[in-house]
């Protein structure tokens, strides 16, 4: 009997695995899979890892597990998807995979056939598969993605467990811990980061976060050299004074900092730091880069889906380092757009990485169009989460690669301005537009969809702000993220990521870094995991409404299916389900 295929995507906090079983599309009672981890998860009250612990699933063939009941194990409620995650991963078991103890889980995927009643796991059929823990920093290069997602099951058993209800403001103790456990990790990457420095430059869009970063930064100018490039623009405050959000923290340390106003620029869009010695000097050493799409808010941290890069990068660090000097001058758009070019690639660790730093002349785009380039250039999957991506091209591309029968998901944060001048609650506004074949292929989540009334039963109501907070001045920003991953289950991945929003206005009107990384199955393996843990949460609701709207149930439940109907897609040529299926699960 044909096995099951495995294959896992490793980050640091979880690991997405992928199933394949080709005899599934021929028997009409697969009813999914059943997934056994080795050794088990651990007990919180004993800490003791049980010997094994079968994988589990939130609903059976009845629907969702009683509110106070444990979710269901997968050989009793299989898993009807070929692709899940072991989120199970604790943090003394990241602790250990930093430390050079990468725990090591095995896991055994069974596929299971028969009825509701009688659920039959084909033992001989079992696929096995050894999975290692990633660290944080492998190989030189630091990789970090915040949880962020406010609308999500694990956030809401999080309130419940520090006895908070939906409408109660958490105490500032409480507020801390349930950002850190939203930032994953983000919160804590400048200030281990300044922790190893000695000297530190930088340039910082936004500086506000008083939790964790500009105390650091605090800290850190006590003892020793720090200059930092912050974006100078004035912006409307609520008493109708024109002020630098950036003022507040500037004012603070300013008596220890340098700091070099940037207003130049449309926006001064960076958000990097560059540690070495004699940085000041003549014979400047730059030795380390921390960069990516997080500004330093604590919302960015947060409550927004981001994610940092650290590179032990003497080169990478020093092209960083080279543009806070031009920047800390102040130079026009111009003078800045006549070097715009890619780096020489860099070899770091198990990536070779290039640099872009926009703007670019108005004339030019060899920035973005080296991406659009690459995505033609796709043999198999592009997958894309960006902020408000406006630019015509690179989404074609993409939209093309789905229509030529590669493996194309896109998840985008839209923000949707209403068509009157009716008042309208700003963070009702924002939405989630979710691609997965075409321009025409896709599901629209906004944030009216996530109303205490729209819960579906058996799961809590979602958030898609900070309990105890009310709405802010603008829709608020859920995916930030601009990243793209071409050919990420490939052996030649290239990722795309860093500050721009792929836009015209990053392009030619913005301070901005873009990163290019290839041939790190490892990084890619980290991204692909992060992606569809963001895409198949919004998927999931995409389909909760798209079936209320077809129904005249007033509320539907989520359930297994008590036949193979729920793999029909996923073995019909040309749907995404089977393209995904193929690409992730097959070597």
């Amino acid at each position: 009997m044909e096995k099951v295929a495995i294959r896992a995507y490793p980050a640091p906090g979880m690991i997405l695995l992928a199933f394949d079983w080709d005899e599934g599309s021929r028997r009409k009672d697969f009813l999914g899979f059943a997934a056994r981890r080795t050794p088990g998860f651990r007990d919180p009250a004993t800490r003791r890892y049980a010997p094994s612990s079968w994988l589990l699933n939130r609903i059976d063939f009845n629907g969702p597990a009683d509110p106070e009941q444990p979710d269901f194990p997968s050989n009793e409620a299989p898993i009807q998807k070929f692709l899940w995650w072991d989120a199970r991963i604790g943090d003394e078991d990241r602790a250990a995979a930093s430390a050079g103890r990468n725990p090591v889980f095995r896991y055994e995927v069974f596929p299971v056939i028969g009825t509701p009643g009688n659920l039959q796991p084909l033992a001989e059929a079992a696929g096995t598969l050894d999975v290692t823990l990633p660290a944080e920093i492998e190989h030189g290069i630091g990789t970090w993605f915040n949880r962020a997602v406010l609308s999500s099951q694990g956030f809401m058993r999080k309130l419940r467990g520090m006895g908070l209800e939906l409408d109660d403001k958490p105490s500032a103790e409480q507020a801390r811990e349930l950002r850190r456990w939203l930032a994953n990790g983000l919160d804590g990457v400048v200030p281990a980061f300044l922790r190893q420095a000695r000297e530190a430059v930088g340039a910082i869009y936004h500086l506000t976060d008083e939790l964790f970063i500009v105390p650091a930064l605090d800290t850190f100018s006590r003892n020793h050299s720090l200059a930092l490039v912050y974006d100078a623009k004035k912006t409307e405050s609520a008493d109708g004074d024109r002020v630098s959000p950036n003022q507040p923290a500037v004012d603070r340390i300013k008596d220890r900092v340098a700091f070099f106003p940037r207003d130049k620029a449309a926006i001064m869009h960076n958000k990097y730091l560059v540690s070495g010695r004699g940085l000041a000097g003549r014979r400047p050493a730059a030795a380390r880069v921390v960069c990516g799409s997080a500004n330093y808010t604590t919302g960015a941290l947060s409550t927004q889906a981001n994610l940092m890069h650290t590179f032990d990068s003497s080169a990478l660090a020093g092209l960083y380092f080279d543009r806070f000097k031009r920047l800390k001058d102040n130079p026009p758009l111009s003078s800045l757009a006549r070097n715009a070019r890619w780096s020489s690639p860099i070899t770091v660790g198990d990536a070779g990485v290039r640099v872009f730093f926009s703007p670019e002349a108005s004339s030019q785009r060899e920035s973005i169009d080296t991406i659009v380039e690459a995505i033609h250039r796709a043999r198999s999957s592009v997958l894309f989460c960006l902020f408000t991506p406006t630019d015509a091209e690179l989404r074609d591309a993409c939209f093309m690669a789905g229509d030529n029968g590669k493996m194309m998901f896109g998840l985008v944060n839209r923000i949707a301005r209403p068509k009157t001048d009716e008042a309208v609650r700003v963070d009702q506004i924002a939405a989630l537009e979710l691609y997965h074949r075409s321009r025409q292929g896709r599901d629209v989540i906004g944030a009216e969809r996530f109303r205490r009334s729209d819960t579906p039963e058996g799961f809590d109501t979602e958030l898609m702000l900070f309990p105890g907070e009310a709405p802010p001045p603008f829709p608020p920003v859920i995916i930030h993220h601009k990243f793209i991953v071409i050919d990420g289950e490939t052996p030649q991945p290239v990722i795309y990521s860093g500050s721009a929003n792929m836009s015209n206005n990053s392009l030619h009107r913005n301070d901005e870094n873009l990163l290019e990384i290839l041939g790190s199955r490892r990084i890619a393996a980290i991204y692909l995991a992060e992606f569809f843990r963001l895409y198949e949460h919004y998927r999931a609701r995409a389909a909760y409404y798209r079936d209320r709207e077809t129904t005249s149930s007033r509320r539907r439940k989520f359930k297994l299916r008590p036949d193979a109907g729920w793999a029909r897609k996923h073995y019909s040529p040309g749907t995404p389900e089977y393209k995904s299926r193929r690409a992730m699960a097959q070597e």
